[in-house]
């Protein structure tokens, strides 16, 4: 007679087969783990050697290209003023009228004087070709003839006195006339109507200034312009031709003057005061936006470097020192940490000037995603990055390089 199966002894033989299946599948599953990571997707540039003009931003204030004191060059009384404070006037517009009465008197005085000298000499001149005449007949003496000659010289003489009063007294009347020097925007009168001046007196009567175009004074420290010496000397920079490179101005309000300068002139001279150099730059004002005392910053190219290595700002962090370090891809696709020397900025670009050579792959992208040693896939990306011009105004100062 067959035996039945036992209940319990199924239902155990069933959940040990179960366990088994179990730690077989998770035995399965943990298997993987012991294979290496896949290596992480980053994007890299690869460093190419590049010509850069190196833009220098100094502050300076703005300078009237012509400035002209007005002062009276005869004395009187000023009876009329002729022009509106603050208004454009040309080269010669009349500003100021003073009493002309007693240079018009002295004026006509030498005019008379002038006529009876005419009168005189003309007179004399007679005479002489008379006496010339009988001269060579034999009719005078040698003597008469040597007076004559002598009186005529005299009238001649007293001719040419009369005439240089006469002109003298025409400039003293065209003084009393007083008119502007150069053309410009003229400033406040100092003097009123019924006021005496007197001639080249100190203090000016009003100011002439001509504006356009504008010049502007920078200060660069003299440390900073050693400093772009030395590395013209080492060779590590190009002097750029200041004369044709261009200049760009921000205003004080931050905006940006439309017109385009050029570099005029550089100093020879420290300041004891400051300690820096002055550079003169000239721009066109045609609306007079520019106004003499503005502070400026001008941004211009100073230096060239013409094999310079150019990193994007991204791809530089700093170490727990603080030096500034980049991941590198090696020939084998593995990470390096370096660090590098940051020489100026360049747009939105560091200039490197030592940790790197040309040719060597920098990870722009994926960052957060490496190691140093790990093995990375890189891909090589463009991020649309130039070097910046001199013509283009940084967000922030920039001093020169370093």
């Amino acid at each position: 007679m067959p035996h039945a199966r036992t209940p319990g002894l199924a239902f155990s033989a069933a959940a040990l087969l179960s366990a088994a299946l179990a730690l077989s599948a998770s035995c399965s599953a943990r298997a993987p783990s012991s294979a290496p990571p896949a290596a992480a997707d980053v994007g890299v540039i690869v460093v190419q050697p590049q010509r850069v003009a190196l833009p220098v931003q100094l502050p300076g204030r703005t300078v009237a290209f012509r400035i002209a004191q007005v002062r009276p060059q005869v004395s009187g009384i000023i009876k009329k003023r002729l022009f509106t404070e603050g208004a454009y006037v040309k080269a010669g517009d009349a500003l100021y009228q003073l009493d002309a009465a007693s240079y018009q008197a002295a004026y006509d005085s030498a005019q008379a004087a002038l006529a009876k000298a005419d009168a005189n000499a003309m007179t004399v001149r007679l005479r002489y070709e008379r006496y010339q005449k009988l001269a060579a007949a034999g009719a005078v003496s040698q003597q008469d003839r040597d007076d004559v000659t002598a009186t005529l010289r005299q009238a001649e003489a007293d001719q040419a006195t009369a005439r240089a009063a006469l002109e003298m007294g025409r400039i003293n009347l065209a003084y009393t006339r007083i008119s502007a020097p150069i053309s410009g925007r003229i400033a406040t009168s100092a003097y009123t109507e019924g006021a005496l001046v007197t001639a080249n007196q100190d203090a000016a009567l009003t100011t002439v200034q001509q504006y356009d175009p504008m010049y502007v004074d920078l200060s660069q420290s003299a440390a900073d312009a050693l400093r772009l010496r030395a590395q013209f000397t080492a060779g590590k920079l190009q002097r750029a031709d200041e004369r044709s490179a261009s200049v760009r101005l921000q205003l004080d309000d931050g905006s940006t003057y439309g017109g385009e300068g050029r570099l005029e002139f550089t100093g020879i001279t420290v300041s004891e005061n400051t300690g820096a150099i002055t550079l003169r730059a000239i721009f066109p004002n045609p609306d007079g936006r520019l106004l003499p005392g503005m502070y400026v910053r001008a941004l211009f190219a100073q230096g060239v470097d013409e094999q310079a290595l150019l990193v994007p700002q991204q791809a530089v962090s700093r170490d727990t020192r603080g030096e500034a370090v980049v991941m590198v891809v090696g020939v084998d696709n593995k990470v390096e940490q370096r660090n590098v020397q940051i020489a100026s900025a360049v747009g939105a670009q560091w200039r490197i000037s030592d940790g790197l050579k040309a040719g060597e792959r920098i990870i722009v992208q994926g960052l957060q995603n490496v190691r140093a040693g790990a093995q990375v896939a890189p891909s090589i990306v463009d991020l649309g990055l130039a070097a910046t011009s001199a013509g283009s105004m940084p967000a922030t100062p920039s001093a020169t390089a370093h």
